[in-house]
């Protein structure tokens, strides 16, 4: 049975992160119908904290004496966390989704340009045409033409720059470094976040169903947090950065299941060059495996 490459298992890896962070985003996106934003944040930050460290302590990944490097490493990675998230939030709070979701899609291509510039991680031109060519099918999904830019999309953009940052630090971080542990410090650093933005906002009543919508919200989180930690440990960024437009594929479904939105035609084109790119890249990573052997 042939064994992946590290290439193969950050793809898959990214794919599951990825996966999980839009269900998570949808999970919220229903609950903050009922609830403060800040309130949910914060609430679903404790659940996430609490998880980590049962999990981190089952897992034997608690370890506190890993080098002072590495835990600067770390603590760089959860101010990135915590900083893309509140400009993310304060963006999402004053423009449309679908504008912000159009300036986030960079992502992949920040990261693996970041990767080529900053790690020397080589980029040929066949993986950097494609993601090229995996942008131009994301601009057809989100078809950003018509949005007017304004200074609250200068924060999507430095969300961008926070999360390309915190996606290398992992990548200066020592192999033996627990992911469980990168994921708690994430995690501890966005609940306080919430905790300072809730204290300052008026809370509103918790209902069994919105508890229920939390608790998923929470889930895909942490399996969010975790597979993101793992993807970024392995392989090249350069490979594996084309995969986090997964999250655009999981979003369309979850658009027509959840929320009864239909994608146009456009959409559907975009979301074909995407899966185009995608599959387009694992093919060439097959091709240097054998190459190699």
């Amino acid at each position: 049975m042939p064994i992946l490459s590290d290439n193969m298992r950050g793809a898959f890896l990214m794919m599951g992160a990825m996966g999980a962070y839009t269900v998570n985003d949808a999970f919220m996106k229903i609950v903050a119908a009922d609830l403060p934003l800040f309130q949910a944040i914060m609430l679903r930050g404790i659940g996430a904290v609490i998880c980590l460290i049962l999990l981190c302590r089952l897992m034997g990944q608690f370890r506190f004496d890993l080098p002072r490097r590495d835990w600067w490493w770390i603590a760089l990675r959860s101010a990135c966390e915590m900083a893309g998230t509140y400009f993310f939030i304060t963006a999402l709070l004053h423009m449309p989704i679908a504008n912000i979701s159009a300036i986030m899609q960079v992502l992949p291509l920040s990261v693996a340009l970041a990767a080529a510039l900053f790690l020397r991680e080589p980029l040929g031109w066949r993986r950097l045409t494609a993601i090229f060519v995996g942008f131009v099918g994301v601009l057809l999904i989100i078809q950003p033409g018509g949005a007017a830019f304004n200074s609250f999309s200068i924060y999507a953009l430095i969300t961008v720059a926070c999360i390309t940052l915190r996606d290398l630090t992992v990548r200066r971080m020592s192999p033996n470094v627990p992911p469980l542990l990168v994921a708690l410090a994430a995690a501890i650093w966005v609940a306080v976040l919430g905790m300072v933005g809730a204290a300052a906002t008026t809370w509103a009543p918790m209902t069994v169903v919105a508890g229920l919508q939390l608790a998923g919200a929470t889930l895909f989180l942490i399996f969010g947090y975790i597979f993101s930690v793992m993807a970024m440990q392995r392989g090249e960024i350069s490979f594996i950065a084309p995969f986090r437009y997964t999250s655009l594929l999981v979003a369309l479904v979850l658009g027509v299941i959840v929320f009864g939105e239909w994608p146009d035609t456009l959409t559907l084109i975009g979301a074909g060059i995407v899966v185009a790119t995608g599959l387009f890249t694992l093919y060439r990573e097959a091709q240097l495996r054998t190459h190699a052997l």
